[in-house]
């Protein structure tokens, strides 16, 4: 099962906060999933087509609970992606034109609602609900292991304002992108990936993106200071690599018996231990120098090379 799916179904089964969320979600899922078909005045059908069973079952039972509406259910095989796809079926019957003009589908006019409608998102705990419906209508959440992503799909420009205006109330900052006739309502940010989890009852899905944010924070770490370590480990080396060809051209130029006692203790160090770093060749030395004493030595013989180069 895909993360998407374990999202969508653990949020079907959210316990709604007071009597109207249940409405909220129904009505998010009846706009975003839902086909509308007119057959005369104030005469509709409805079809609402899902691939995630938990919302399939939760369509059916809230127009039944709520509406009291009757429904057809029918299971599609999709050939091509070998998956099973779900098409609720609202038949034309008495009261269902009142039912979507309360779920906000159609307007106090008669037209279609392009916005959301406040009535139904008044409170904070029905904003949530309806956000809920909206994800188990279209809503899609990559893997946590991977980049963080998630997006809902909607047909209307005005539509996923409304649901960038809910998520504000929570100050989750999403963004809108066209995608040909579709608008995404997407987050890139994994805090406000969690708190949308959190907000809408996802909390199980929320304690794995948790941990797996934590799994990257401390790899990522991890690998910072491994990459540190081997970038100081290379500097000191090429550092090194420099040192040995300046002592190679003061000890031609001078000979190793003619230079300072404290140069030829350096030299000999260098030498038998070229990959070792200022601070370990002063530990080295007999007796310990310090770091800034070693690196006086290291500056004397750059010093005497360059004056030979300058004769030459």
């Amino acid at each position: 099962m895909s993360f998407t799916a374990q999202v969508k179904d653990e949020l079907a089964r959210v316990v709604p906060g007071c009597a109207a969320c249940e409405k909220a979600t129904l009505a998010a899922l009846v706009r975003i999933e839902g086909t509308l078909f007119v057959s005369g005045p104030d005469r509709y059908r409805v079809e609402i087509a899902t691939d995630a069973p938990a919302a399939a079952r939760l369509v059916v039972r809230l127009l039944h609970s709520i509406y009291r509406l009757k429904t057809n259910l029918t299971m599609r095989r999709s050939v091509l992606h070998k998956t099973p796809n779900y098409l609720i079926e609202v038949p034309a019957q008495a009261h269902l034109a009142d039912a979507l003009r309360d779920m906000g589908v159609l307007s106090a006019e008669g037209g279609l609602e392009m916005g959301i409608k406040e009535s139904l998102v008044a409170r904070p705990c029905c904003a949530a609900a309806y956000l809920r419906g909206a994800f188990l209508g279209s809503g899609f959440i990559s893997n946590p292991k991977s980049d963080f992503h998630f997006e809902i799909t909607v047909e209307s420009e005005s539509l996923a304002a409304g649901l960038v205006e809910l998520l504000a109330r929570k100050d989750i900052g999403a963004r809108i992108m066209q995608r040909r006739n579709s608008y995404m309502v997407y987050l890139k940010s994994g805090a406000s990936i969690l708190e949308f989890l959190a907000w809408t009852g996802a909390h199980q899905a929320a304690l794995s993106m948790e941990e797996e944010r934590v799994v990257k924070s401390v790899r990522n770490d991890v690998n910072r200071m491994i990459n540190a370590e081997m970038a100081n480990q290379a500097k000191a080396a090429g550092a090194a690599v420099g040192q040995i060809h300046t002592i190679r051209t003061v000890v031609e130029h001078y000979g190793m018996e003619e230079l300072p006692p404290a140069l030829q203790d350096f030299i000999r160090l260098r030498v038998t231990y070229p990959e070792a770093s200022l601070k370990e060749l002063g530990e080295r030395a007999n007796p310990p120098l310090s770091k800034s004493a070693v690196y006086h030595r290291v500056r004397r013989i750059e010093q005497m090379a360059a004056e030979i180069e300058a004769g030459k």
